[in-house]
C-alpha cells in the first residue's frame, strides 16, 4: 500500500520549501528569496514517531493570476491537493494574513481534506506575538507557530499531521523500480516526455527555456515494469549559468544522474547535435550509467527514406565516445515510439547490471590474445594473466598483467569490443582496472 501524502501549499515566498527541506531532512527543494522558485511538485519521504509519509512541496498559489507560469504553478498545487490525504497551509507571520491567504484558505475549505494552518517565520523564542492570533480569521482552526529555519514548532506540526493520517500498512522495503533520469539541454522536451509517459500534466511545460528548476520524481507502472522518471532542469554551459537559482538546478540535475540507473539523453531533432549535448551525455557516461540517446521532436522534421539513417550515422559520429548507447527517434508530443523507449530502458538496465563468470571471461581473453597479440615495447611483451569482473553498474573488469605501461588503451578497447561482441553490453559503459603482478619464476 502506498504512503499517505501530505501537501504543503500557500502563496509564494512564505517558506514552503524551507519547511519541506526541514521536515524531510534533505535539500530536495531549491530555496531562495526570489518568489516563485519552486514550480513543480517535489516529493520527499518524512518520518515521525515511526510513521512514514510522502511530503509534497508545491509552487506558490496565485489564485487569479493570468501569467502562464503562475497559472500552471497553481494547477500543479491543485493536483497536489487532489492527491493529498492531509494539507498544510503555510502563511507568514511577518506579513500577517493577506488577501491571497484568505483566498487559498477558502479554496482549501471546499476540498474536503484535513487542513493544518502553519504560521511560519515565528523565529523569536518566548511568548507568541500578538500578530499570531490574527490567523484565526482564516477559519481553519487553531494555527501552529513554526520556524522552518530553526525548527521551532515542527514537532507540534508533525504531531497534528499524524492525527489526520489514514491508517496504512507500510509498503514493501524492496524497491525494484528502475530509476530513469531524463537529461538534456534546456527546452528539448524533457518535461513533455514525462507528461506523455505518465498521462497527466505532471510537469510545467512552456516554450520558455529553464521552466523546470528542480529534479522531480514521477512513479510509472505499466506492462513493461515499474519505473521512477526523474525530470531534471536543462544543463547549460557554465558560462551561461548566470543566476543562483540556475546554479542550484545544475547541481540538482547532476545529483539526479547520480541516483538514476538509466539516463535518457534527449536531443532536439530540429536543432541536431550541439556541443552542449555532448557535455550533458558526458556526465552520464562518466558516472557509468546505462544510457539511451532519444531524438525528440521527430514529428517536426521533414523526412524522406534516408533521413533517419543519415541522422543516426551523424549522431554515432558525434557520440563516438559512447558508441554503446542505442539511438531512438521519438515524439513526446504524439507519443511516437514511447513503447519502444520503455523496452530499451528495461534492456539497457539489464545490460548495466550484467555479471559475467570469470571462466567465460578468460575464454574470451584467450581467444582475443591469440587472434591479436598483446603489444610489445623494447623486447618486452604485455602478458595478461587473467581477468575477472569486480562489480556491476557499470560492468567493471580487472586485468592482472606483468606491466601496466604496456597495456595500451587501444588494446583495452580491442578487448572491450571482443567482450561486447559476445555479451552485448549495449547501452552501458564499462570500466577497466589494470593491476600489475610479477610473474612467478
Amino acid at each position: 500500500m502506498a504512503y499517505p501524502i501530505v501537501a504543503i501549499v500557500g502563496r509564494p515566498n512564505v517558506g514552503k520549501s524551507t519547511l519541506f527541506n526541514k521536515l524531510t531532512g534533505s535539500r530536495l527543494s531549491i530555496v531562495d528569496d526570489t518568489p516563485g522558485v519552486t514550480r513543480d511538485r517535489i516529493y520527499g519521504e518524512c518520518e515521525w514517531l515511526g510513521r512514514v509519509f510522502l511530503l509534497v512541496d508545491t509552487g506558490g498559489i496565485e489564485p487569479f493570476s493570468q501569467d502562464v507560469i503562475l497559472s500552471q504553478m497553481r494547477r500543479q498545487a491543485e493536483l497536489a491537493i487532489d492527491s493529498a490525504d492531509v494539507i498544510i497551509l503555510v502563511t507568514d507571520i511577518r506579513t500577517g494574513p493577506v488577501a491571497t491567504d484568505a483566498e487559498v484558505a477558502q479554496m482549501l475549505q471546499k476540498c474536503g481534506k484535513p487542513v493544518i494552518l502553519c504560521v511560519n517565520k515565528c523565529d523569536a523564542v518566548g511568548d507568541t506575538p500578538a500578530e499570531f492570533y490574527e490567523f484565526y480569521n482564516l477559519g481553519l482552526g487553531d494555527p501552529i507557530a513554526v520556524s522552518s529555519v530553526h525548527g521551532h514548532g515542527t514537532g507540534d506540526l508533525l504531531d497534528e499531521v499524524l492525527r489526520f493520517l489514514p491508517d496504512a500498512d507500510a509498503p514493501d522495503e524492496d524497491d525494484d523500480r528502475i530509476r530513469v533520469a531524463v537529461i538534456g539541454k534546456p527546452n528539448v522536451g524533457k518535461s513533455s516526455l514525462v507528461n506523455a509517459i505518465c498521462g497527466e500534466n505532471r510537469m510545467i511545460v512552456s516554450n520558455i527555456a529553464g521552466t523546470t528548476r528542480d529534479a522531480t520524481d514521477t512513479a510509472v507502472e505499466n506492462e513493461y515494469g515499474r519505473f521512477i522518471f526523474i525530470d531534471t532542469a536543462g544543463l547549460r554551459r557554465k558560462s551561461r549559468v548566470d543566476t543562483a537559482i540556475e546554479k542550484y538546478s545544475v547541481i540538482r540535475a547532476r545529483m539526479a544522474v547520480e541516483r538514476a540507473q538509466v539516463c535518457v539523453i534527449m536531443i532536439d531533432a530540429t536543432e541536431g547535435f550541439t556541443e552542449q549535448d555532448s557535455k550533458v551525455a558526458g556526465i552520464a557516461h562518466e558516472q557509468g550509467k546505462a544510457c539511451i540517446i532519444a531524438v525528440n521532436k521527430w514529428d517536426a522534421v521533414e523526412k524522406d527514406g534516408k533521413t533517419m539513417d543519415g541522422m543516426r550515422k551523424s549522431l554515432m559520429n558525434d557520440f563516438s565516445f559512447m558508441s554503446y548507447a542505442p539511438i531512438i527517434f521519438i515524439s513526446a508530443k504524439t507519443g511516437q515510439r514511447l513503447d519502444r523507449l520503455f523496452e530499451l530502458i528495461k534492456y539497457v538496465d539489464d545490460q548495466n547490471a550484467m555479471r559475467i563468470k570469470t571462466g567465460r571471461l578468460n575464454e574470451i581473453l584467450a581467444a582475443a590474445t591469440t587472434r591479436v597479440q598483446p603489444p610489445t615495447d623494447k623486447g618486452r611483451r604485455l602478458k595478461i594473466y587473467y581477468m575477472t569482473q569486480a562489480s556491476t553498474r557499470p560492468p567493471t573488469f580487472v586485468c592482472f598483467v606483468n606491466r601496466k605501461d604496456l597495456f595500451h588503451y587501444s588494446y583495452q578497447r580491442y578487448l572491450d569490443n571482443q567482450i561486447r561482441e559476445v555479451f552485448g553490453l549495449e547501452g552501458t559503459p564499462t570500466r577497466w582496472i589494470i593491476r600489475e603482478r610479477e610473474q612467478k619464476s
